[in-house]
């Protein structure tokens, strides 16, 4: 049990310094943006594949439960996505070939595009109107995890592949729901009301 108790030690300690490299000027703008969203109706598509699809996945859940007209790619029910709606873009590296092109033709219909990414420089960073860094390693580690080094302190994490990105990508819209429930008045009751009556 000594590389599991390791691993989710580092993983813990990464996630809890995190927070201090991400820019909460741009969490702002994506939180006002997602009200406004809320407020007008306009749809919200997330986006994801692999690992952050299902983290895109338990987000979209929350903020279905909160009272937003949102959807998930892939799904058969998603509606057409067209002007002022948003879409929320969520990959490690910023270059998933499937979020990126879906990425491209939603901002060709005049959708917004919410980008949650561990790289400002990539394909979708480029793309988007609101860019959110959260540090994380991608599944192929390089020159770009220097932040994660000077996160953890050491060079090899023993976190596979994109674990880093997902586990904090995770826990930050988790935060990200809460600043949602309190700035539009929700309650946990409000939310369990709207929570799945069959599971």
């Amino acid at each position: 049990m000594e590389h599991l108790i390791k691993a989710v030690n580092e993983i813990v300690s990464f996630v809890s310094k995190a927070l201090n490299y991400v820019d909460m000027k741009r969490v702002e703008e994506m939180i006002n943006t997602l009200i406004t969203a809320y407020k007008s109706g306009k749809k919200i598509l997330v986006i994801g594949a692999g690992r952050s699809g299902l983290v895109g996945r338990a987000f979209a859940m929350r903020l279905m439960h909160l009272g937003f007209n949102v959807y998930v790619l892939g799904d058969t029910i998603v509606p057409s996505i067209g002007s002022g709606d948003i879409v929320i873009a969520i990959s490690g590296s910023g270059r998933t070939r499937l979020v990126v092109t879906a990425a491209e033709v939603a901002k060709s219909v005049g959708a917004k595009i919410i980008a949650i990414t561990s790289h400002e420089d990539s394909p979708l960073a480029k793309i988007a109107d609101i860019v959110v860094k959260v540090p994380g390693r991608i599944k192929i580690a390089g020159e770009e995890d220097y932040t994660v080094r000077q996160i953890l302190g050491i060079y090899e994490p023993l976190a596979p592949l994109g674990t880093l990105f997902e586990d904090t990508c995770m826990i930050f819209l988790d935060g990200v729901v809460v600043e949602l429930m309190k700035r539009l008045g929700k309650s946990e009751e409000d939310l369990r009301r709207r929570h799945s009556t069959i599971e």
